[in-house]
């Protein structure tokens, strides 16, 4: 009997979830957002859900779905976090080249930039927890189940250019990022140009990155600013969390 009424308490969360996530969706956005740039059989589909407010400043850039489209399959704006408030001040420009490639969660108030030669790939059920911002100039890559905390950057750009003030050389201003599959980054870290991690790897909060680290292997935590490795034989625990992640985030 106690079994039955937890299965019956677990269907009755699941479809109460299910019913506050459409009830947060922006239709107007989405609707707008997914006829914009996709063929007719894939827009009617619906696979871009936005809840929330949200500032398309510029979406002229490409925006492709790999793998089987869904509704609701990537969700600008999600609410899958503790907090339950937007700011309303999301905001999204993608001049080059967006790949999404399954289930993508992007939090609350988030600031998406993909600059004309940009190109973005984000991995199956990758994330960006709220107040998180993602610039790509060059070419950043986000493996599968690679999920950042909130306040979290990821920018492969310095914006302005540097130079060697004795000899007059000006230095690279963009480099690519390619963050590893099963990733699990803390809240407020920063990932900067040139940042390349294994998969199975754990980055501690506030940390700033800013280097190569598959050198170390998998299952590792690397942290501070910069980040250097500090641990191996340490991972979230992906295999005890997954089916609950996979039943919680996916629409």
């Amino acid at each position: 009997m106690i079994e039955i009424l937890k299965n019956v308490y677990r269907k009755v969360r699941f479809f109460y979830h299910r019913l506050q996530l459409y009830y947060s969706v922006n239709w107007t956005k989405t609707v707008y957002f997914n006829f914009k740039k996709f063929p007719y059989p894939i827009a009617k589909q619906l696979p871009v859900f936005f809840y929330g407010k949200v500032k398309f400043t510029s979406i002229t850039g490409a925006i492709k779905i790999e793998g089987v489209v869904k509704k609701g399959m990537i969700g600008f704006g999600q609410p899958y976090e503790m907090n339950t408030l937007h700011k309303g001040i999301a905001e999204i420009t993608i001049l080059g080249t967006l790949i999404l490639k399954g289930h993508i969660q992007l939090g609350k108030d988030y600031f998406i930039y993909i600059g004309d030669k940009g190109l973005c790939e984000l991995g199956h059920m990758a994330s960006l927890a709220s107040n998180a911002k993602l610039i790509c100039m060059e070419h950043v890559v986000l493996g599968d189940y690679a999920r950042f905390g909130s306040e979290s950057q990821i920018m492969d750009t310095n914006f302005h250019q540097m130079m060697d003030t004795t000899t007059g050389e000006k230095f690279k201003m963009t480099a690519p990022i390619r963050i590893g599959n099963y990733n699990y980054a803390a809240s407020r870290v920063t990932v900067l140009q040139n940042t390349t991690t294994p998969d199975f790897c754990t980055i501690g909060s506030s940390s700033v990155c800013t280097a190569d680290y598959t050198s170390f292997g998998s299952n590792i935590l690397i942290g501070g600013i910069p980040a250097k490795f500090i641990k191996n034989a340490i991972s979230r625990d992906w295999e005890g969390e997954k089916a609950l992640l996979d039943e919680y985030l996916i629409v």
